[in-house]
């Protein structure tokens, strides 16, 4: 079916904004992403919709229809935005610091847009910004030593995304659960503590026990980083290769 646009759909990113009109309100993409953003930062993607963002904007709904042709779209710029941020970082001299700058700050824009962390691992992010990040990450692990040609790279990128991905969920939903509950952490372990006691001195558990009463109790943003490491490590085939 031909579209305004060819014969084929453009995505959001190729599509012209819509020629500006008299209206009360201006409109543009950057301002309904930015009015969606905030919305998605206070009550999440569940409390997403486009009557909600066009009530913050003073507009009518249809007029949003104009810029964006569903939900999907309304997401992948409000994605786009938060990799923007994380595209700043820029590239490093070296690949190994390339690739933890972008992790950190990937890992700082999840927790400041939790919703963020719901989106990762999903659909193909394509915007410009997020091929940006994409680009410099693979870029920057193409350059390590055991990184010899693209099926390595594949593999590495494989195990760095992976990791990343898992630990921001992790450490999202364990913030959520927290705030759900009314229960930080220390009152949760507190809670639990005679319990796991009662089953750790049954000897059925010996690893279980080693790890609950000699591991070391790191904050997340120390787990974060020390794992991250380990897993550069693993795919460079030693620290600091």
């Amino acid at each position: 079916m031909d579209t305004p646009y060819g014969s084929k759909a453009l995505s959001v990113w190729e599509r012209p904004e819509p020629q500006p009109r008299a209206a009360p309100v201006p409109l543009s993409r950057e301002k309904i992403a930015a009015a969606a953003i905030r919305l998605a930062d206070a009550e999440g993607l569940d409390g997403l919709s486009v009557r909600k963002i066009a009530k913050e904007l003073g507009v009518g709904p249809m007029r949003l229809y104009d810029y964006v042709i569903n939900r999907s779209e309304l997401l992948d710029l409000m994605v786009d935005v938060v990799y923007a941020r994380i595209a700043e970082v820029g590239p490093h001299s070296a690949w190994r610091a390339t690739v933890l700058a972008i992790a950190h700050a990937t890992r700082e824009a999840a927790l400041d847009h939790e919703w963020f962390s719901d989106v990762l691992g999903g659909r193909p992010h394509l915007g410009p910004h997020a091929l940006a990040v994409g680009e410099a990450t693979a870029a920057a692990l193409s350059q390590a030593p055991t990184v010899r040609d693209i099926d390595d790279l594949q593999r590495a990128l494989g195990a760095l995304n992976g990791f990343i991905i898992g630990a921001i969920r992790r450490e999202v939903t364990e913030r959520r659960t927290a705030r759900s509950t009314g229960t930080d952490e220390a009152a949760f372990q507190a809670g639990l503590g005679p319990y796991l006691t009662r089953m750790l001195n049954t000897g059925k558990y010996p690893t279980v026990a080693r790890l609950v009463i000699d591991g070391a109790h790191l904050s997340p943003e120390e787990t974060f980083k020390h794992n991250l490491t380990t897993v550069l490590d693993g795919i460079t085939g030693g620290p600091h290769t």
